[in-house]
Order: C-alpha cells, then sequence, then structure tokens
C-alpha cells in the first residue's frame, strides 16, 4: 500500500521529470531536428549565458568570445576582473568541452559540418603573460587547435584567436603558435598575413553613424562593402562589436546590412534571436 501511494504521490513529478530531459525522439517518435550550423554567428560575451559554450552550440554559433584574466596562474573567464569566479576557467569552461565534442564528433564542432570554430579570446589581463599562459593552454589541446608554424596553416577544428590585449610582436615572433591576431580596420592595409591575423574587428560606432532607423546612408553601404572586399581580398574575416542588439526592427535591419555585405561574424548576445534571423 505505501509504494502504491508514494508512487500515486510522485509519478507526476517524475513524468515531468523525464519529459523534460528526454529528447525529442522520445516524446514524438520522430528523430530530433539536427542543429544547422550557421557561418555568421557569433556569440559575444558567451561565458554570461547559462550553459558557457554549450547553449551557443544549441542555437548552431560557430564562434564564441570569451574574456579572459591571468588570476594566480589561472586563466579566469568573466568580463570585469571583480567578477571572476575559482573553477571558472577557459579550460573547465571552453577547451576541455571542445576536445571531448571534436572527438565525439569525429573531428568537427557541429556533426557533418566542415567548417571550423572560432574561439574568440579576449585578454583582459597584461597582455604578454596572459598569452604565455593561453598559448600554453592550447598547447595542451593541439589536436583539436589550428596551428601555425613556419609560416604554414594547419587546419584543425578550432580557430582560437587573441583580442583585446594583444602583443603583435611577439605573436608573430614565433615560431610554432595555436592563434591568430584580432586586427582591427587601421591593420587593413598593413600586409600582415592571414596567417598571422586571420580577423579584424572593430567598434562599429566609430566607423558608422547609421543604427537601422530607416536607410543605411549610401556611402556608408559602400564603405561598409569596400572594408570586407579588402578584408576578404587579404585572406581576413570581418566582425563589429557595438552594434544595436536589443530585440527592435533597427537590430535586424544592421544584420541585414552586414549579411548582405558578407560580414563574416555576426555579433550578439541574443542567441535565438540571431539564430532565428539567419535561418530565415
Amino acid at each position: 500500500m505505501t509504494s502504491r501511494i508514494l508512487a500515486t504521490l510522485f509519478a507526476p513529478a517524475l513524468l515531468a521529470s523525464l519529459a523534460l530531459s528526454a529528447p525529442a525522439a522520445a516524446t514524438t517518435g520522430a528523430a530530433p531536428e539536427p542543429v544547422v550550423a550557421l557561418q555568421q554567428a557569433h556569440a559575444h560575451n558567451d561565458y554570461e549565458h547559462q550553459r558557457p559554450l554549450l547553449d551557443a552550440l544549441d542555437h548552431g554559433f560557430t564562434s564564441v568570445e570569451a574574456d579572459v584574466w591571468l588570476v594566480d596562474g589561472e586563466l579566469l573567464v568573466a568580463h570585469d576582473l571583480a567578477d571572476v569566479q575559482p573553477g571558472r576557467t577557459l579550460e573547465s569552461l571552453y577547451l576541455e568541452p571542445l576536445a571531448k565534442i571534436v572527438a565525439d564528433n569525429g573531428g568537427t564542432v557541429h556533426p557533418g559540418w566542415d567548417g571550423t570554430f572560432q574561439l574568440l579570446i579576449d585578454v583582459k589581463s597584461d597582455a604578454r603573460p596572459t598569452y604565455d599562459a593561453i598559448h600554453a593552454a592550447l598547447a595542451a589541446h593541439e589536436e583539436i587547435m589550428t596551428r601555425f608554424q613556419h609560416g604554414a596553416r594547419k587546419q584543425r577544428a578550432v580557430d582560437a584567436v587573441i583580442s583585446g590585449n594583444r602583443d603583435l610582436a611577439f605573436m608573430s615572433s614565433q615560431k610554432k603558435r595555436f592563434a591568430g591576431y584580432d586586427g582591427r580596420l587601421g591593420d587593413l592595409g598593413s600586409g600582415l598575413s592571414a596567417n598571422v591575423m586571420p580577423l579584424v574587428s572593430d567598434n562599429w560606432t566609430r566607423h558608422f553613424t547609421w543604427q537601422g532607423v530607416g536607410p543605411m546612408p549610401a556611402a556608408e553601404r559602400a564603405e561598409l562593402e569596400a572594408i570586407v572586399a579588402q578584408a576578404h581580398a587579404a585572406g581576413y574575416r570581418v566582425r563589429f562589436w557595438a552594434t544595436p542588439d536589443a530585440a527592435l526592427p533597427n537590430r535586424e535591419a544592421v544584420w541585414q546590412a552586414l549579411r548582405n555585405a558578407g560580414v563574416d561574424h555576426i555579433n550578439t548576445d541574443d542567441l535565438a534571436g540571431l539564430q532565428a534571423f539567419l535561418s530565415s
């Protein structure tokens, strides 16, 4: 009798729990919909989501950004130094999970996807010592990291790129690297090899006044297209930060302009919003 009473009391909660945790195939009889990898989707401040990296992957993102601080020899992930927490490291939140995901998927981050996943590491503490720690951390996972050696590129599943506080002179001098340098628009004419600077990023508001309200001025549209064309001719990818990100029509107008111009990484904190836009 007691077991029957307990079963009656707890069965609804148990069933609800199973329904939440079971894959769609178990509840509908159909195979779960595969996640479509979205080549232009970049998760800005990815670590602020409930499940860093994993939420982005579940929404099809192919690029994530992690801010790092070197604290007592550990690469801690947070936007501000006051917010760092023990255990929230570059290794635990990103490198270790990526290594497992790539191994499970047979050499790629998204199953069946032949693209390269970007891990953008925004250095917040002093450039050189932080980079030294990052280099060591990436080298420990060289089976998944793209390698640059003797001027050549050995492609792997994950491209690491260093942003924020950067030491270009030292990175350029390395005989073996596991990360590229994130340049700025002023670097477009530098002649730097794409093996050194694979990405060029900049603040949207420093170069464009248009915020998605009304038509994009023709001169600004032409400038955007010229920036992308110049970058791509040199083998660089392009990203802008500080674009509108509130869920309003002007955000999608800017996203559409970026998409049309061929900007490689569209920046957002709204994973579901950009997924819906790029999937439309």
